[in-house]
């Protein structure tokens, strides 16, 4: 394999060519090249770099001077750019100012190269009371173990420490990484953590010694801690669906929320006490709405613009049509036609709820649902200057239009559509992954369902309404509500 070493270097004068010379010579003969980038240091840093050069034939040695400081995270960037392109397999961070053994290159690249691991990090916390004995301050200590637990908690890894900065990379994974968009600074480490772990690639740990010299620390320790717990909860919430999900992502589809206050639970309290029905079930998904409604003894047609595996198997009748081009042929009328989470997809919403009354039996009715864009959520997104889309939920990526329940019912009575039953959902607890804290998801689900009811226009995060067809011959000028 291709093996280069990455040597990120600021200020080093007095300390890189002790860290070359560190290099063990068996590891230097497995070493394809080591790459020294100096990140625009204010000393000689890169004169002793190229010094090195010169004197120095046993080590394919590179060096890289950058016009203007690039932060810790930058300079990491750039070297790791420069595997990529010039065909590494593997690399190895090392820090020229000395803190990390050179001397036990081949143990951190051993994982990688014998096909087990596509990262291995090395802790100073694995082989207990190493890190006091190699000199790490008490409060670096305690701020590394309580922000350790902190990240394991949140993430669901289990490593023994977060924080160190020797580390090798299998270069595959790391093209695998959107890593050019992170931060530039110090907390550029754990953000490549938490991309690995969505990204669900192998971490692997060695233990490492611990030193601290006299080395110029440049990291402010609390900005570091408040960037990687900030970090941290970003991975957490991506993993549920909010955020860009630069960090932590949303793989799965959407799935069914069987809580009774969701907008599926809302929609099957409507349906309850009801003969069974024939439904149509327009932007139907995957179909477990679908699924839940058959299982109660109703008919169900879906449609959707893609055809979910297994889609067919949760219902009477799948129909695959894309609805942004209006409603495909259906030849029935139905009890009940459903539009559950769909028309803010559609870039005419209200021409696709009037065309639904065409497919009301008489008696029948709509059951429409939408996310509520006056919910608190979003208006502090907006108050704070920060809008953006999300992967999930109201501020979905995919969202083409926006309501507020005026605004919602307003569309709706000007496609034909008078509202007979009104329901509010609250915060989406299930994709928060709560079930395994009952406790948390009570208190917050309690105090939520009041907030829902003192103040449905700024805490409900979605409506629910029951529509009946005009018959009346015109469509209504006003809007109710």
């Amino acid at each position: 394999m291709k093996v280069g070493v990455l040597v990120v270097a600021y200020n080093a004068e007095t300390t890189l060519a002790r860290v070359l010379d560190r290099i063990p010579p068996a590891a230097k003969l497995q070493l394809a090249e080591v790459l020294v980038q100096d990140d625009h240091s204010q000393d000689d840093t890169h004169s002793v770099a190229l010094d090195y050069l010169a004197q120095q034939s046993h080590l394919n040695l590179t060096v890289v001077r950058h016009p203007e400081n690039l932060g810790y995270g930058g300079n990491q960037k750039a070297g790791y750019t420069y595997a990529i392109n010039h065909g590494w397999d593997v690399v190895v961070l090392l820090h020229g100012d000395g803190q990390y053994a050179p001397e036990i290159i081949a143990d951190i690249i051993a994982p990688i190269v014998e096909g087990g691991a596509d990262a291995v990090f090395g802790s100073r916390m694995m082989v207990r009371g190493q890190a006091r004995k190699g000199g790490m301050p008490l409060y670096k200590y305690v701020g590394n173990r309580i922000l350790t637990t902190f990240q394991n908690t949140l993430t669901g890894l289990r490593l023994s420490e977060w924080h160190s900065g020797y580390r090798a990379y299998r270069v595959s994974a790391l093209a695998d990484l959107p890593f050019v968009g992170n931060s530039d600074g110090f907390d550029f480490d754990t953000e490549i953590i938490l991309q690995l772990a969505a990204a669900k690639k192998q971490i692997v740990e060695v233990p490492i010694p611990t030193y601290y010299g006299d080395e110029i620390c440049y990291v402010d320790g609390m900005k570091y801690a408040k960037d990687v717990v900030a970090d941290t909860i970003r991975y957490r919430l991506g993993r549920s669906g909010f955020g860009a999900g630069t960090l932590g992502h949303v793989d799965a589809p959407y799935a069914f929320k069987p809580s009774p206050y969701s907008s599926h639970g809302r929609i099957l309290q409507m349906m309850e006490g009801r003969p069974p029905q024939r439904i149509l079930d327009v932007g139907c998904g995957p179909g477990w709405l679908a699924q839940a409604l058959t299982r109660a003894g109703h008919t169900v047609t879906g449609i959707d613009v893609e055809e979910a595996d297994g889609v067919a198997s949760r219902m009477h009748r799948f129909v695959r049509a894309d609805l942004s081009r209006g409603l495909p042929d259906v030849d029935d009328q139905y009890d009940v036609v459903l539009a559950a989470d769909v028309v803010e997809h559609l870039p005419d919403p209200q021409a696709l709820l009037a065309s639904l009354s065409a497919h009301v039996a008489p008696g029948g009715s709509v059951i429409a649902s939408v996310p509520n864009i006056g919910h608190w959520y979003p208006r502090t997104r907006v108050l704070a200057g920060r809008f953006d889309y999300d992967q999930r939920g109201i501020l979905d990526r995919t969202h083409l239009r926006f309501f507020t329940r005026r605004s919602f019912l307003r569309m709706a009575a000007a496609a034909g559509l008078e509202p007979i039953a009104k329901a509010h959902t609250g915060l989406p607890l299930d994709a928060l992954h709560l079930a395994d804290k009952p406790a948390v998801a009570g208190t917050v689900g309690r105090l939520d369902r009041v907030l829902v009811k003192v103040w449905p226009t700024l805490f409900a995060y979605q409506f629910v309404v029951e529509f009946s067809p005009w018959r009346g011959g015109a469509l209504r000028a006003d809007a109710p509500g």
